[in-house]
C-alpha cells in the first residue's frame, strides 16, 4: 500500500522539476532575447501554449495506446507510466497543430522555432542537472554535455547567422550528440522519456525537408 503514495510523490516531482526548468528557461529568453517587449510576451504565451497541448497529448497518447485499461478502470490510466510510444505520439500531433498554424498564417514559425530553441535548451539542462546532482542520475551527465555544447554554438550564433540556419545547426548537432550518447550509453533521453535513435534519425530527417521546401519556397 505504501508504494502507491511513493509512486505518486515521485511523478508529482519529476512534473515539478520539469515544469520548473521551462519556467526558468522562459524567463531567461525574456530577458536574454532581442526582439521586442510585445514579441517576447507573444512567443513565451505561444511557447506555454504548444507546452500544455504536447502534455495533453501525452495523456491522449497514454489512453488510446492502453484503451483497454483505460475502458476497465479509468482512473487506472492516471498512475499509468507514459512510455516512448506516448512521447512519440505527441511530438507527431504537435507538428501537426504546429504546421497547421503555419500554413493558416497564425504564427511566424521561424520566430517561434528559435524562441523555444532558447527555451528549450535551458530547460533541458537545468532538467539533467537536477536529475545528475539531486537523483544521482549518472546518464545526465552526457545530454548535460550535449546540451552545453548546443547552448555555446547557439549563443555564438547569435546575430551572425540567420534563425534558419541556427535552427537547421542546433537540430542536426543535437541529433549528431543524441547519436553519439546511444553509443555509450544503453539509453538515450529527453525529459525522462526513453527515445531511440530511429526516431532521432526520422525527426531530423522530416525537418531538414521542412526547412528545405519552406527555403525553396520563399525564394521562388
Amino acid at each position: 500500500m505504501e508504494e502507491q503514495p511513493m509512486a505518486a510523490t515521485s511523478k508529482i516531482l519529476a512534473v515539478g522539476i520539469m515544469v520548473f526548468s521551462f519556467i526558468i528557461g522562459l524567463i531567461t529568453f525574456y530577458m536574454m532575447s532581442d526582439l521586442s517587449k510585445k514579441e517576447k510576451k507573444e512567443q513565451v504565451e505561444e511557447i506555454i501554449s504548444q507546452l500544455i497541448n504536447f502534455v495533453i497529448f501525452i495523456w491522449i497518447g497514454k489512453i488510446i495506446l492502453n484503451i483497454s485499461i483505460f475502458i476497465e478502470d479509468p482512473l487506472a490510466i492516471l498512475a499509468y507510466p507514459s512510455d516512448s510510444r506516448a512521447f512519440y505520439f505527441s511530438v507527431l500531433l504537435s507538428g501537426f497543430v504546429l504546421f497547421y498554424k503555419y500554413k493558416k498564417k497564425q504564427m511566424d514559425i521561424v520566430t517561434f522555432i528559435h524562441s523555444f530553441i532558447h527555451v528549450f535548451l535551458v530547460a533541458s539542462f537545468l532538467y539533467e542537472f537536477i536529475q545528475f546532482v539531486w537523483n544521482d542520475n549518472a546518464f545526465s551527465f552526457g545530454n548535460m554535455v550535449v546540451i552545453v555544447i548546443l547552448m555555446v554554438i547557439f549563443l555564438f550564433m547569435q546575430g551572425y547567422v540567420s534563425n534558419y540556419m541556427a535552427f537547421f545547426t542546433i537540430l542536426v548537432l543535437w541529433s549528431i550528440g543524441m547519436f553519439l550518447l546511444s553509443l555509450i550509453q544503453p539509453y538515450i533521453t529527453v525529459f525522462g522519456y526513453m527515445i531511440d535513435v530511429w526516431f532521432v534519425g526520422v525527426f531530423l530527417l522530416i525537418n531538414v525537408i521542412i526547412i528545405y521546401l519552406n527555403n525553396r519556397k520563399r525564394d521562388v
